[in-house]
């Protein structure tokens, strides 16, 4: 196949040697970041998987397609029916959102269309929060205080994940430039209760395979929506509890269906992960590996499920001002309360993972799928203790991804000195290449500077030093990330000299459940405009209560989340946040 492709009609081609990263990007370090070579793992494979990914995943299009809009939020979106009223709102085919050309970084020059050579093209997947809705330690007790604490639609996660990857899979190939979609990244919170049940079923989810998204008693689901407490939905029951009020349905059958077995085809291309709070700390938040009480409770047979709300109030104070970062005060309250739990089915597999165990869980040949071999993460990860590595997406574009969190505890981010200068180390020996930098927290959430046990004498760095050592970077083109469940684009002109995009991505736990398509482009003007393009899963916008499949339960979980107490109404953001062209001065290059 010719590597040389100009797509006709469109005026937009593609990079001679950009299918290189459809077939697999290259690893371009083991994550420890002294040496750019392939990773020990990807290594010890490269023949088998080269073939094997080249095999599967996405060519340049046989025909021309860009630009197009068939399954983007471009040609629809999901919106309420009868507009924005009171009480449950049902789903529907709304109009799509318009493409906002931003020039805050530069101007876009009339005729850039016609000349446009596209660089690379990927999806970005974020904040999956895919949830063990039975798990002892879920903190759904929070919501005597606050209802955002739990969501309705918690059980339908995977159902909904899978439905996701059935879209993306399903993209001709990028919306603009009709490059091949190279990879996806997932930009962390993958898991949500840093169990070990999440974090088969992510894999699973992202790689391929059946699930059975239930633990505990494999015959029925034991949690807080069969509970007959009123400040839950309870779908199968005539108790008349506070979402009931709100208007949502009586679903006969609704909680047999979503811990029924499924099967997600694994995305077609290759896939690669960053890491989240979510992923690293109990709950997201509390630094608690190793605290034997908190384990127990974790794989044991009882669950607490309702607390006062004073109580909820307290404990959620703690949490929001990082009072309690190491669990201790949690490990009090949930001892306080031992006479309060119900009893619930013990099982071993809700244990929390370690972040070996993550990059284990990675690296296992089982959830390899297209590939690449560890999704990223490598052998020399494992043995320097480390989650952050660089990798190559085609001759002219590099990836880097990031560790942001912080064993010490706490939901916002940091990094250490050995990450960023690892950072400047990597972006200084790739200078001549463009650079994508992968996080799970954005700029203004890296501000948790309290020390890593795993390293008590390193310095953390907040999201300005990161700003500040990428700014001198001119190559860098875009921060991609994404924690706070918003759509959010962010233009940076650095006094270093570099300018790029910060591009936050809204959750898929949380209405309207979106991905991101992201386009890089070369105008052959001194600009480069960056693509973003917003997609919904594949599951239909209108619902059927009676319809509780696989399809029908995705379905309900993008209508449940629209009505969850206390969702956000703004339906994706501002529109300069959501279907873009971002523009901006080409980088220096020492290749004249």
């Amino acid at each position: 196949m010719s590597r040389t492709r100009s797509v006709a009609g469109s005026g937009q081609g593609i990079h001679r040697r950009s299918v290189l990263a459809a077939t697999g990007a290259v690893a371009l370090s083991g994550g420890v970041g002294y040496a750019l070579r392939p990773s020990d793992s990807q290594a010890a494979t490269a023949g088998e998987s080269t073939t094997a990914v080249a095999a599967s995943s996405r060519r340049a299009p046989a025909a021309p397609l860009a630009p197009y809009t068939k399954g983007t939020t471009v040609a629809s979106v999901a919106a309420p029916r009868g507009g924005s009223g009171s009480g449950y709102r049902r789903l529907g085919d709304g109009p799509g959102w318009r493409r906002v050309v931003r020039s805050e970084l530069a101007a876009p020059k009339s005729g850039r269309a016609g000349r446009r050579t596209a660089l690379a093209a990927f999806v970005q997947l974020t904040d999956l929060h895919i949830i063990d809705a039975q798990h002892p330690l879920r903190l759904e007790y929070l919501r005597s205080a606050d209802i955002h604490a739990w969501r309705p639609h918690e059980a339908l996660t995977v159902q909904g994940a899978i439905a996701l990857v059935e879209r993306i899979n399903a993209l001709r190939g990028a919306p603009v430039t009709g490059a091949p979609l190279h990879f996806a990244m997932t930009t962390g919170d993958n898991t949500d209760n840093n169990a070990k049940s999440e974090l088969d079923w992510f894999l699973k989810i992202m790689s391929g395979g059946r699930i059975t998204p239930n633990s505990g008693d494999p015959r029925r689901y034991e949690g807080v929506q069969n509970s007959g407490l009123k400040q839950y939905w309870q779908p199968d029951a005539a108790v008349r509890d506070s979402d009931k009020q709100a208007g949502f349905p009586h679903l006969d059958g609704f909680l047999k269906a979503a811990i029924r077995e499924v099967r997600s085809p694994g995305l077609n291309l290759p896939w690669y992960s960053t890491v989240g709070n979510h992923d690293t700390l109990p709950m997201g938040c509390y630094a608690s590996h190793g605290d034997s009480y908190l384990t127990e409770l974790a794989v044991g047979g009882k669950k607490l499920m309702d607390v006062s709300a004073a109580e909820a109030q307290r404990l959620q104070a703690q949490i929001k001002k990082a009072r309690d970062p190491q669990g201790v005060r949690y490990h009090d309250f949930l001892k306080s309360h031992a006479r309060s739990t119900r009893s619930v089915t013990p099982d071993e597999r809700r244990a929390p993972f370690t972040p070996a165990e993550y990059l284990q869980a990675h690296l296992d040949p089982a959830h390899r799928g297209v590939g690449p071999a560890g999704h990223g993460y490598s052998l020399a990860n494992l043995d320097a203790g480390t989650q952050y590595y660089a990798f190559r997406i085609s001759d002219d574009v590099i990836g880097i991804s990031l560790d942001t969190t912080d064993s010490g505890g706490h939901y916002e981010g940091s990094i250490g000195t050995a990450q960023l200068k690892w950072l400047d180390k990597t972006l200084r020996d790739n200078k001549d290449s463009y650079a994508v930098i992968f996080s799970h927290h954005t700029s203004k959430t890296m501000t948790n500077l309290r020390s890593d046990p795993a390293r008590p004498n390193e310095r953390r760095h907040n999201g300005q030093e990161v700003l500040a050592l990428l700014g001198g970077h001119p190559r860098v083109l875009a921060w991609v990330n994404g924690h706070i469940h918003k759509n959010v684009i962010t233009p940076h002109s650095m006094s270093g000299g570099g300018s790029f995009w910060e591009i936050s991505t809204a959750s898929h736990v949380d209405f309207p459940q979106l991905a991101r398509v992201i386009e890089l482009a070369d105008n052959k003007d001194g600009t480069i405009s960056l693509f973003t393009t917003l997609v919904e899963s594949s599951a239909p916008h209108r619902t059927d209560f009676s319809d509780l499949s696989q399809t029908g339960l995705a379905a309900l979980y993008r209508e449940l989340s629209l009505n969850a107490p206390g969702a956000s109404t703004s339906l994706g953001g501002d529109p300069k946040d959501r279907n873009t062209e971002l523009v901006l001065k080409k980088g220096a290059t020492t290749r004249g």
